[in-house]
C-alpha cells in the first residue's frame, strides 16, 4: 500500500499501463495466431490478408516499446516466409 499522495498516483499509473500493455499484447498475440491458423489450414489468400493485417499491429507494438524492435522483424520474416514457402 502507498505510504504518500505521489507513491499513489504512481500506483494508479503502473496499474493502467498495465493494463493497457497487456491488452495491446494480447492484441498482438490474436494477430499472430490468425496468420498461423491460416497458414496451417493451407489457405494461401487469407494468410496474405491475415498477414497484411498483422504487419501494422507487430510494428505498432515495436514503435511502443512492448517488444523489441528485433523481435517484431523476426516475427514478420518468419510469417512471410511460412506464407511464400506454401
Amino acid at each position: 500500500m502507498a505510504n504518500s499522495a505521489q507513491a499513489s498516483k504512481r500506483a494508479r499509473q503502473a496499474e493502467k499501463s498495465r493494463q493497457r500493455n497487456a491488452s495491446q499484447r494480447s492484441t498482438l498475440r490474436t494477430s499472430i495466431k490468425k496468420v498461423i491458423a491460416a497458414i496451417q489450414a493451407g489457405d494461401s489468400e487469407a494468410a496474405k490478408e491475415a498477414y497484411k493485417a498483422a504487419t501494422p499491429v507487430i510494428d505498432s507494438t515495436a514503435g511502443k516499446g512492448l517488444i523489441h524492435k528485433n523481435k517484431a522483424a523476426r516475427h514478420k520474416s518468419r510469417l512471410n516466409q511460412h506464407i511464400r514457402n506454401m
